[in-house]
């Protein structure tokens, strides 16, 4: 794992889970454009505009038994090659050429993520129950257009 990934697939919903995947996406700072949230109170807004995960985590929850693929747990951006354990609360990412981010918190993981995972086992994804194994939320620092295949950088 390195500083340096690479965006694997953008996803976007009207509200709820799984999202699915498009080509493209730009991005504000209310997040993905065509991403909408059911629960508001609980997701986007300006410090969740964009959710993110890592390719790596649905490959090893998939080793269990998960039939988790990217997008069903409704991250905007699902990534790969980054140390996913550098990517918390305070580090920001350059996506693309543009955008930039800045995570704020992990995510707390909730009840309609269920069917994700083998006997309803959500709490996979808890940083509490399963440090390294979370998405995590970020605030839009610069916004700007992103593309599958773009690359992404850890800034610190």
């Amino acid at each position: 794992m390195s500083d340096v990934g690479r965006i694997v697939q953008l996803s976007v919903s009207n509200g709820g889970v799984p999202k699915r995947a498009v080509q493209h996406a730009r991005v504000t700072a209310l997040g993905l454009e065509g991403d909408a949230h059911r629960d508001r109170e609980h997701h986007g807004g300006p410090e969740r505009a964009v959710c993110l995960f890592a390719l790596e985590v649905i490959h090893a929850l998939q080793a269990e038994g998960h039939p988790l693929v990217p997008g069903a747990l409704g991250e905007n951006v699902t990534l790969e090659g980054l140390d996913w354990s550098a990517v918390q609360p305070g580090a920001r990412l350059r996506l693309g050429n543009e955008v930039e981010l800045e995570i704020t918190r992990y995510t707390t993981p909730c009840f309609n993520i269920r069917p994700a995972f083998r006997d309803g086992e959500y709490s996979r994804v808890s940083q509490k129950r399963h440090p390294g194994r979370s998405r995590v939320y970020a605030r839009v620092v610069t916004p700007g257009t992103l593309h599958n295949g773009d690359p992404v950088r850890l800034l610190g």
